[in-house]
C-alpha cells in the first residue's frame, strides 16, 4: 500500500514539514509518486521512519542515524552503545540540576540566614546537605530542641559561623591526628576530643546532654551525610566516623549526668 504525506504524518505523529525535511536530507524518501506528483510512502518506507524516529527519541543526529542505517549490522549496536553512555552522563547532570533546584526550594530550612557569596566564604567545603537539612526538618520540627538549635543558628551572624568554623576545623585537625597517630578511641584523648564536640554544640546550638551527643554519633555511621557535616569528605578516613561514635559513646560513659550541662 501507499500512503500520502499526510497519511504517514498522522501515523508518526511528526508534521509534513519533517518529512519534507528527512526527504531533502536524504534520510526517508518517498518510495513513489502519485500521477500528480505527490509524494507516495510504502510499507517499507513507514518501517525506515519508525527506525528513524526511534533513534531520534535518543538524541541522535539525523546525520548519524543515517550512518547507521546504512550499515545497520556493523553499526548499531556501537553507536547505541555510545548513546547509552551519553544518556547517562547526561542523566547525572539533569539529576545535579533537580538537586540544585531542591536546595534553592529547601534552603530557608536550614536556619542559616547568610547569603550564597557569605555561605561561599564562611563555609568552604563543609556545606549543608539540604536535602538531609529537610529531611530533618520534616522528622524534627515539632521538637523544642529541634527549633530551638534552628533559632540559635538563624541568629548566628557571619563573624559568629566564622568563629564556628574555626573551632570545627580545628578540632578536625587534632581528630584526624589521633586517629592517624593510632589513638585509642575510648583512650582519653578520642574521649577529649569527643567532649569538645559535644561542648561546641551545646555553645552554639542547643543543649547537648550525652545521650543526644550518643544519638547524633550514632547517625554519623548510618548517614554517610550527616558526618560530612561534622568532617567534610575530603578530610574523611575510613573508620573515622566509628571511631569517632566509639570516642563518644566512651566520653559519656566516664561522665556523670551532672557533668551533661
Amino acid at each position: 500500500m501507499s500512503y500520502s504525506v499526510g497519511q504517514v504524518s498522522g501515523f508518526a505523529g511528526i508534521t509534513v514539514r519533517t518529512l519534507h525535511h528527512y526527504d531533502k536530507a536524504g534520510l526517508l524518501s518517498p518510495s513513489d509518486r502519485s500521477p500528480a506528483g505527490y509524494r507516495l510512502y510504502s510499507d517499507a518506507d513507514l518501517s525506515r521512519l519508525q527506525q528513524i524516529l526511534f533513534y531520534r527519541e535518543l538524541g541522535f543526529p539525523l546525520d548519524e542515524i543515517a550512518t547507521i542505517l546504512e550499515d545497520p549490522q556493523a553499526n548499531a549496536l556501537d553507536h547505541l552503545r555510545a548513546r547509552h553512555r551519553l544518556l547517562n552522563d547526561q542523566i547525572s547532570k539533569l539529576q545535579r540540576l533537580v538537586e540544585v533546584a531542591e536546595q534553592a526550594m529547601e534552603v530557608q530550612q536550614t536556619g542559616v540566614e547568610l547569603s550564597p557569596e557569605e555561605r561561599f566564604e564562611v563555609f568552604g567545603e563543609v556545606t549543608f546537605d539540604l536535602t538531609y537539612a529537610t529531611q530533618a526538618h520534616l522528622k524534627w520540627q515539632h521538637r523544642e530542641s529541634y527549633q530551638r538549635s534552628m533559632a540559635r543558628a538563624a541568629e548566628h551572624s557571619k563573624g559568629d559561623w566564622a568563629k564556628i568554623m574555626a573551632e570545627a576545623a580545628d578540632w578536625r585537625l587534632r581528630l584526624t591526628a589521633a586517629f592517624d597517630a593510632g589513638e585509642p578511641a575510648d583512650g582519653e584523648r578520642a574521649m577529649d576530643l569527643a567532649e569538645e564536640h559535644r561542648q561546641h554544640i551545646a555553645r552554639w546550638f542547643t543543649p547537648c546532654p550525652t545521650d543526644v551527643h550518643g544519638r547524633i554519633a550514632d547517625g554519623f555511621v548510618t548517614d554517610p551525610r550527616a558526618f560530612a557535616l561534622a568532617v567534610p569528605p575530603t578530610e574523611q578516613r575510613p573508620g573515622l566516623a566509628p571511631y569517632l561514635r566509639t570516642a563518644v559513646h566512651a566520653n559519656a560513659v566516664r561522665r556523670s549526668p551532672a557533668d551533661d550541662a
